[in-house]
């Protein structure tokens, strides 16, 4: 009996050893299969191009494909449950929008947006929004816009692509540092709203550089402003917020990547290494130029300190407005 205790004694040791080194290996071997990326938004919007671009590095870099699965629903709800719910074992990223931090404050959500995830880095934002009115409209300048809006409080009337999202939260935000009240028209996404925009059936909204540009040209809209902190250079004579009178107003939206929580650290960390790499090439920087992103990486932990920031940010706003979590 002595015996054979004694013999499991110096056993244990080592199969754990053992263990160990196999797990260690696994480490250094990731990724040894392709990686997926959950994107709880429909096909084809900004978080599909940046996927596919940092996915086509990591093909390089690792020798990888990079799988991008749309899970669209709930207003990206739905997709980002089933992320915070995969395996921690390194092969399924979260790929979202700043809509992950905004979420909480309206939403009654199947998971914690910072618990139940590990934090890899932002990997773009957007040099801004465009505030676009109907031409219909009688206001040719932000001025002339709020004048109006404080004239006929809560009779004009903005879009937005989903409650909560991006750009529900912009204007408002907007609204709060005008010193104004418009009334939201509810979309259940980007597309209905440009063309309702464009058809007069809405009076304004914030638009993606992208969508705004054509339908500037085309006289579709009237660009009144700028988000950003500078005028963005495709549309060089529209003037920031903060140029047409709105004091200290800048808004953006962040595109990034997060792992289940629980995932290790090694590979966080290599991950994130290889995504601070792929943004800053030249031919990364030059698509996101056309297509109104920059480049933007933050180590994890600033990461989970500006999405706890915006978290908090919302929440006071959603109370300020009366909004209670759907």
């Amino acid at each position: 009996m002595k015996t054979a205790l004694l013999r499991a004694v110096v056993i244990l040791p080592s199969a754990l050893a053992m263990s160990s080194a196999a797990w260690a290996q696994q480490r250094i071997d990731y990724p040894s299969k392709p990686i997926r990326f959950v994107v709880p938004f429909v096909p084809g919007g900004p978080m599909d191009v940046i996927g596919r671009l940092v996915g086509q590095k990591l093909l390089g870099a690792w020798g990888q494909n990079v799988i991008i699965d749309n899970r669209a629903g709930a207003g990206g709800i739905i997709g980002t449950e089933l992320a915070a719910k995969a395996p921690p074992d390194g092969y399924t990223l979260l790929h979202t929008s700043s809509a992950h931090a905004l979420l909480p404050a309206f939403n009654k959500l199947p998971y914690d947006p910072v618990r139940d995830f590990a934090a890899v880095s932002t990997a773009t934002r957007t040099v801004g929004y465009v505030l676009g009115v109907h031409p219909s409209i009688p206001a040719n300048s932000m001025g002339e816009l709020l004048a109006l809006a404080r004239k006929n409080p809560g009779k004009l009337n903005y879009g937005n692509s989903g409650y909560g999202g991006v750009l529900h939260v912009g204007m408002e935000l907007f609204n709060a540092a005008a010193n104004i009240k418009m009334t939201t028209v509810q979309y259940k996404g980007i597309g209905q709203l440009v063309t309702d925009l464009a058809g007069g059936h809405i009076d304004l909204a914030f638009l993606s550089s992208s969508n705004a540009v054509g339908m500037a040209k085309a006289g579709k809209i009237k660009a009144l402003a700028f988000s950003g902190a500078k005028r963005w250079k495709q549309l060089p004579d529209v003037p920031t917020v903060i140029e047409a009178g709105v004091k200290d107003f800048e808004y953006y939206a962040w595109f990034g990547f997060w792992y289940p929580a629980g995932t290790p650290v090694e590979y966080v960390n290599k991950f994130h290494g290889e995504l601070a790499k792929a943004v800053a090439t030249p031919d990364v920087v030059a698509r996101f130029d056309e297509l109104g992103f920059e480049s933007h990486i933050l180590a994890p932990a600033e990461f989970t300190k500006l999405v706890q920031a915006e978290i908090d940010k919302t929440r006071k706003l959603a109370i300020q407005l009366g909004a209670k979590p759907q």
